[in-house]
Formats: C-alpha cells, sequence, structure tokens
C-alpha cells in the first residue's frame, strides 16, 4: 500500500507513519514544518518528507491519504484530496484498522499522566517478555522512540481525547477498541474542542461502550468526574486504585514519591526509582494495575519500574551544573504544574525552585483556568510567566512578589538570569513548562550558564 500522510511531523502521525513503514507499506508525508528530530527520524525509515503543502506532493498512484488532526479546510492538499475523490481516513482509524485489529490494545486516558502512564506500561510489559507495540505521545528514554509494531498480540496506546480529525469530530480513542483500558483521571481541558467537562465525560463514555465484558477499565478513585461518568454505564470488569478501599493502593514511605509500596489482595510490594512526585505514584499504580491484566505478576511489574527512565520532556533534567538544575517539563494544566512542583519541593527541601511557564494550550490562553494558577505554583519560590500575544486575558493579575510577567522570552530570560544571581551560591532548580518549543528559551538559559565538566 502506498501511503501520503498529511500533516506527518506530529509525534502521532509520525508514529502512525513509522508502524505503517514497519508493516512495509511505501510512506510519503508532508508538513508545515519538517524538522528533527522527527524528520530525521522519519527520513532515516525511507519516509519522503515534504516542506509545506501542495497538491502535486501527492503521487497519482496514491492508495490512501491519511489527513491529520491538525489539518483543516483550505489546505492544498486535503483540497486536491477532495476535489479529486481521493481514499482519504484519519490517523486513529487507520491505526484502528490496521495496527490495533486483532490485537489486545492497552488504551491509556485521562487528563493527566497517559504519556507517563503508556510508557511505563510498554516497559513493564517489554521487560516481562511481551514484546509491545506501543504508539505514544512523547518519547520513552527506555525505548528512544514513540511507537514501534512488536511481535505479540499486545499493544499499548496514549489514548487521547483530542478529536480525530476535519471530518470526524469523535475523540481519538474511540478508534482503538482496547480490552484494557486505563481512566487515569478526569478534568476540563481542550476549550478549544470541548464546551464543557460533560463533552468530555460523553466521548469517554463512548470508549467504554466499546471495552468488552471480559476486558477491563482500571480507574481513579480520587476522580469525583470519573465516578459521576462510570454511573452512566459499566459493561465490563472494573478495577479501582487510589483509595483506601480500592482493589490498588500505593504507601509513600519517602515524601518525595521516590519511594513508595503497592498494595494489592493484602500483599504489599516496595518500588524505588528516580522518579517523583504523587502524581507518578499514581501513574504507576495504574500501569502495575494493568500489567496485572495481562498477567504479570505483581513483584515482577515492580521490579521493571526500578528501572523505568521516564519520558523525554516529563521534568527532563537538561543541565546540572555548580549549584544550578534545569529541568524540562511539558505540565501546561494547574493539576499537573501543582503536582509537578510539590513533588520537586518534597525532593529538594529548602533549595530554591524557580518555575517558568509558558501558557501555550488553547485552554491556557483562554484563561480557562487563570483561578488555579496561583496556587498551582505556590511550591516555587519564584515564577515567571510568558505573556505572549496568543493569551487572550490579561495575566499581569497574577503578579504579586513570587509572580511575574514577561510579554518576551528575551525579557523573562534577563529576569531569570538576573535571578539565578541574585540568589548566589545557593542550590537552585530552574522548572521550564511548556508543551511547546518556548523560543528555544531552555537552551538560550543554557548558553549562558557554565559548561558543565
Amino acid at each position: 500500500m502506498k501511503l501520503h500522510i498529511i500533516g506527518i511531523c506530529g509525534t502521532f502521525m509520525g508514529g502512525v507513519a513509522r508502524l505503517a513503514r514497519d508493516l512495509g507499506h511505501i510512506v510519503t508525508g508532508s508538513d508545515a514544518n519538517t524538522y528533527p528530530p522527527m524528520s530525521t527520524q522519519l527520513e532515516s525509515l525511507g519516509i519522503t518528507l515534504y516542506e509545506g503543502f501542495a497538491a502535486e506532493q501527492i503521487d497519482h498512484d496514491i492508495d490512501i491519504v491519511v489527513v491529520g488532526n491538525s489539518i483543516s479546510r483550505g489546505n492544498p492538499e486535503l483540497e486536491h484530496v477532495l476535489e479529486r475523490g481521493l481514499r482519504y481516513t484519519s490517523g486513529a482509524q487507520w491505526l484502528g484498522e490496521h495496527v490495533l485489529q486483532d490485537r489486545w490494545v492497552l488504551a491509556v486516558a485521562g487528563t493527566h499522566g497517559k504519556t507517563t502512564t503508556s510508557s511505563m506500561l510498554a516497559w513493564i510489559l517489554d521487560q516481562n517478555d511481551l514484546a509491545p507495540g506501543y504508539l505514544i505521545g512523547g518519547v520513552p528514554e527506555n525505548f528512544g522512540q514513540s511507537a514501534r509494531l512488536g511481535n505479540t498480540p499486545f499493544f499499548v496506546i496514549e489514548a487521547d481525547e483530542y478529536d480525530t480529525a476535519f471530518s470526524d469530530k469523535r475523540s481519538k480513542f474511540v478508534h482503538y477498541r482496547p480490552r484494557t483500558l486505563v481512566l487515569n483521571n478526569l478534568e476540563f481541558d481542550h476549550a478549544d474542542i470541548f464546551a464543557d467537562l460533560h463533552a468530555i465525560q460523553t466521548q469517554v463514555h463512548h470508549l467504554i461502550k466499546t471495552i468488552p465484558s471480559q476486558g477491563q477499565i482500571i480507574h481513579n478513585r480520587h476522580t469525583p468526574a470519573l465516578d459521576e461518568l462510570l454511573k452512566w454505564g459499566v459493561w465490563s470488569e472494573t478495577a479501582r486504585f487510589g483509595s483506601s478501599d480500592a482493589e490498588w493502593v500505593a504507601s509513600k514511605t519517602s515524601d518525595d514519591g521516590s519511594r513508595f509500596e503497592i498494595n494489592h489482595k493484602g500483599s504489599a510490594h516496595a518500588v524505588a526509582w528516580d522518579l517523583i512526585g504523587d502524581h507518578n505514584v499514581m501513574n504507576a499504580l495504574a500501569a502495575v494495575a494493568a500489567a496485572h491484566h495481562v498477567g504479570i505478576r505483581v513483584e515482577h511489574a515492580v521490579e521493571s519500574l526500578s528501572t523505568f527512565k521516564s519520558v523525554k520532556r516529563r521534568m527532563e533534567k537538561i543541565y546540572d551544573n555548580n549549584g544550578i538544575r534545569i529541568f524540562d517539563d511539558f505540565a501546561h494544566h494547574p493539576t499537573a504544574i501543582k503536582t509537578t512542583l510539590e513533588g520537586l519541593r518534597h525532593q529538594v527541601g529548602k533549595q530554591a525552585i524557580i518555575a517558568v511557564l509558558e501558557p501555550r494550550s488553547n485552554t491556557m490562553k483562554q484563561g480557562i483556568h487563570k483561578h488555579l494558577l496561583s496556587d498551582a505554583l505556590s511550591a516555587a519560590d519564584a515564577c515567571f510567566l510568558y505573556a505572549n500575544g496568543d493569551v487572550n486575558w490579561d495575566i499581569s493579575e497574577l503578579e504579586n512578589e513570587q509572580i511575574s510577567t514577561h510579554h518576551t522570552v528575551d525579557s523573562l530570560l534577563e529576569a531569570l538570569i538576573s535571578k539565578t544571581t541574585q540568589l548566589g551560591d545557593q542550590a537552585i532548580n530552574v522548572v521550564v513548562m511548556s508543551n511547546g518549543g518556548f523560543e528555544n528559551l531552555h537552551q538560550r538559559l543554557i548558553s549562558k550558564l557554565p559548561t558543565p565538566c
């Protein structure tokens, strides 16, 4: 089969391209910005990439065009597809029909923690000789790539609630038909496509209806929106995690979450790893429960967690020298920001924490969660917010002795360097939080600091 993918360079669509190539298909693709590392990864697989969109980039003998969910009407290639009556589909639908069909799919859904939990789950299966395929919206450090086909029936997928394509406004995950479903949590997000929390619950309910009766839904007992949703109807086995009355319980043995016990059916299993934060304890609990559903013993799953290395851009330490540590983190929702900073605070004690935030998601740009931000940032000693022109509310409302706002990355960087100098010789932890490139702030900051020996 010969495929052309419009919008190929996102993590999800790039993963679809990799899987298609591994199945032996001929793949070409286009995107507005084709740049490393995704461009080089795809080109190394023999995939032809085009910079920009043009009708002539779609070969006359193409079998099917896969349209990414970032592509809208007016795109030259999409208009060509529709005008010519070419066969087209979405990335999620193509994946469901050509990769996930007849496989035991383990899907991880929820507002927070999908990428990390999916990565943990894939690693646990891999380390217990189940060699799963996977498609994850990030790069697990243990694997070094966001997708692989695998050679067993098992496939782990990050089940994103975002819409499928220009012509299919259902969430992508309705195409996956999992047998094991993790529901990590549920809050309002993606204000650009969902009117309210109820609209997201409706999509998750569609997903729940696709789980077979002998499948299992593993859900977080600390989430009222999930409790409410499950009352709409469940036709499968369920397992709860998180609360003291759940089947799966975690008890921290260190404040920062780097040590904890997983309790299941009266047995306790100790975990010691490099990750921190209550949110990662919950992610681990969900991953172990999902692995147990496919037959992995709890003690073996826990052993695998000890070698788990997290995910790129999830509290990834990118600089450590002369008492200054810099972390690159994807957190962009107040809940994720809060748990990330609190976990770091438990780890570093009274050391200085500086939070740097780019409110880049559509929900943050619209100010939907602005009333939660001050509290979410409270574990940091100083916070620098980037108030660029895309933000539709006055971020300066949040300014106080702890929080400052900046309208350019240059001014923010200058203030950030001044703050690190002001703190002198004390240990400093800088957490840069964004789900985008942040105008390369991370590397620009590092370039101003001493080079590690």
